[in-house]
């Protein structure tokens, strides 16, 4: 191996791969390798660029003999050196050992951290096996300047793993699970892991692949790219390194005033005049709502991008009432071009929709055979926002949701597509965050200084764009809303702060059951308490249309009614409480925000994040804090009166419902009747006093 220190990194050369360690931010490193003879030059996710940091680096010569020579005249006779290099940067220490094995410690406690998997005889260290297995593997493509990529680590029996991302399973701990690394339809790839051995660990790639976090190995990998890049960074709590990793890839901006608020959706409201009669009602009742989301297939044309004017005549009348309600009117967006639409000819023949390297031009066949435009092509951003501009923000508004932003493709067969950017199998990933890019930047152009948009995925940095993600078209039930709330926690471990989901689920609930009403009141609650409150779903059967083509163009029916009212008195009076609980906690979830803001702390955070130094809180996956003083425990069974809570060591707590205190450090019964999701607040919090008022 050849060392040379260049400018702000230290340069690597062992035979055809060359590879950068460069400082970067605060108590972190980027890692870089290539068997290019220039370096890939895209950043991904690291485009805040840190501070240049002075190199730090000692060289030590150490002793190499090989471990079978016993006696010393046979250890003097074959003695050998070799150097090992340190690279500090703060409290995190890069070891590269005199065989290029590649540790990282923290240089404050002495403690390992991870340490690169070697199963090769040539690298002398614990595991010196005749496997043939690196650690570092870009196995070229034969004939192209593409590689497959896999890049190991250790397993440690005591690691827990955080974050990732939203995952439709059971587990919040990562541990032991195998993560495909692409987007669809309810999952979210944001390669960020926070590790319970005190370091994060950022797989700074948007390649499809997979994470494994196995008891034998710990292992990512990419199909096909340019190169190996990642970031690593260590501090004392969790706390300290999200902080240290937003800093690199970006905060979310200080959310608008009304996303704080109650969302009213549905899918879908066919006609202005329901809009408005839904927005008028929510005010009769002096119901307190933010902000009313006017779904799919209100246009023309998927890719016209404008309201359709037999069912939309006047929407600039509409708006304009709502916004005198105080109503914020959210409109959908979906990256579908359809073949018929106005827009389709001049977008394809400049390039603006994704190709493909074999196979029919389509990428969906839903209500028209249609194609996503790129949204890695700057043209094809600025063309759509300003399609967008004209239709929707001149008329009013200002807030867009962005769906089908994975894209959801049909089928996800990944090696078909080709961007501006390259393959598919090398940068699908970033898709979400583009097209949340291209509206962020469309807004700030003209003036906009407060921007949320709601899109259904995201990727590392896609909050910096003012990106509410939610999560996707689940299923109504206990089983579906479990998930979900691991899947926000990871979420706000990964970087991605305003997330939300389909209140009630989006597929399968049923207006008359009352299961179904059990589920949603336990839901509702529990969306109170999350960063976004937002009611939404598909609530079978669909309305009759007494059309279902108009002008050759195929419309769209309404599901049935999705409003607090919808489903009878008794469960009206439970949503309504926590709408006025939402409410009254506007002040606090500001402060939550503007933290977020700030540093990148999570608004939902892990138990382990506010309270690391209880053992307990690493292991709990059914409570979580909302912000720092109220502890949350969704109810997520059905028939249920009584909760089992944790509550952690150092504080003492308040139960809500009743009133009653406990020191931290135990378990307790909670009251959980249908009203009642358990709360637990610090004593003396302003939080208790707020909700005590409603109990």
């Amino acid at each position: 191996m050849f060392f040379e220190e260049k400018d702000d990194r230290l340069v690597i050369r062992d035979g055809e791969a060359t590879m950068n360690i460069i400082p970067w931010g605060n108590n972190g490193f980027r890692f870089m390798m290539t068997k290019e003879a220039v370096m890939d030059s895209n950043n991904w996710a690291l485009t805040e660029e840190p501070e240049k940091k002075k190199l730090c680096i000692t060289y030590t010569e150490v002793d190499m003999t090989e471990p079978f020579y016993h006696t010393p005249e046979e250890i003097e006779k074959h003695k050998q050196t070799g150097t090992r290099v340190n690279i500090e940067n703060g409290d995190l220490v890069c070891e590269i050992n005199p065989e290029g094995v590649i540790s990282y410690m923290n240089k404050k406690t002495g403690k390992l951290l991870t340490r690169e998997l070697w199963q090769n005889r040539n690298r002398i260290d614990r595991f010196c096996v005749p496997l043939r297995i690196d650690a570092r593997e870009l196995k070229p493509h034969m004939g192209s300047t593409d590689y497959e990529l896999t890049m190991r680590f250790e397993a440690f029996d005591d690691e827990k793993i955080y974050g990732m991302g939203q995952y439709q399973d059971n587990y919040l701990d990562k541990k032991g699970t195998v993560l495909e690394l692409a987007h669809r339809n309810s999952q979210a790839s944001v390669p960020f892991m926070l590790s319970s051995r005190n370091y994060g660990f950022l797989w700074n790639n948007p390649a499809i692949g997979t994470a494994t976090f196995a008891k034998n190995h710990t292992a990512w990998y990419a199909k096909s790219t340019k190169k190996l890049d990642y970031y690593i960074t260590t501090g004392d709590t969790p706390a300290d390194i999200i902080k240290n990793y937003a800093s690199v890839v970006g905060t979310a901006p200080m959310i608008p005033e009304f996303g704080i608020g109650f969302w009213q959706c549905k899918l879908r409201y066919r006609t202005q005049e329901e809009v408005l009669n839904v927005a008028r009602e929510y005010k009769r009742r002096n119901l307190p709502v933010d902000a009313i989301v006017i779904d799919f297939f209100h246009w023309t044309q998927q890719g016209e991008f404008k309201f359709d004017p037999h069912e939309w005549p006047n929407p600039e009348a509409m708006i304009k009432e709502l916004k005198e309600m105080d109503i914020e009117p959210v409109v959908s967006v979906w990256p579908t071009i359809d073949e018929k639409s106005e827009n389709y000819g001049e977008m394809a023949s400049k390039g603006y929709l994704i190709n493909f390297d074999r196979g029919l031009p389509i990428n969906m066949t839903w209500m028209g055979n249609t194609r996503f435009y790129d949204t890695t092509h700057p043209g094809a951003r600025k063309f759509v926002w300003e399609r967008c501009k004209e239709n929707y923000y001149d008329k009013g508004i200002k807030c867009f949701w962005l769906d089908e932003a994975e894209p959801e493709y049909g089928p996800y067969d990944f090696d078909l597509y080709r961007y501006h950017m390259g393959t598919a199998l090398q940068c699908s990933n970033v898709y979400p965050l583009y097209y949340a890019k291209g509206f962020y930047d469309g807004l700030k152009s003209v003036g906009e200084k407060e921007i949320l948009n709601l899109v259904r995925c995201a990727w590392a940095g896609s909050q910096k764009y003012g990106v509410l993600t939610w999560s996707g078209d689940i299923h109504s039930s206990f089983e579906s809303m479990r998930m979900q709330v691991q899947a926000g926690l990871n979420m706000g471990i990964a970087g991605i702060p305003w997330w939300t989901t389909d209140i009630g689920g989006f597929l399968g609930g049923d207006n008359e059951d009352p299961a179904f009403h059990e589920l949603m009141a336990r839901w509702f609650a529990w969306g109170a308490f999350c960063p976004v409150f937002r009611l939404h779903g598909e609530r079978s059967p669909y309305y009759e249309r007494e059309q279902e083509y108009r002008d050759n163009i195929r419309l769209f029916s309404s599901a049935q009614d999705n409003e607090v009212w919808t489903w009878g008195e008794e469960i009206y009076e439970i949503l309504k409480k926590y709408m006025l609980i939402r409410e009254a906690l506007r002040s606090y979830i500001r402060d939550l925000m503007q933290e977020s803001h700030e540093t990148g702390a999570p608004v939902m955070r892990t138990m382990f994040y506010e309270v690391p130094e209880d053992e307990n809180c690493w292991n709990i996956d059914t409570s979580y804090f909302f912000g720092s003083d109220i502890l949350v425990t969704p109810i997520t069974s059905s028939d249920v009166t009584t909760a089992k809570v944790y509550l952690p060591k150092g504080y003492t707590w308040t139960e809500i419902a009743t009133g009653s205190t406990f020191e931290g450090g135990q378990w307790v019964e909670a009251k959980a009747t249908l009203d009642v999701i358990p709360l637990f607040t610090k004593q003396g919090s302003e939080a208790e006093k707020i909700l005590r008022e409603f109990f």
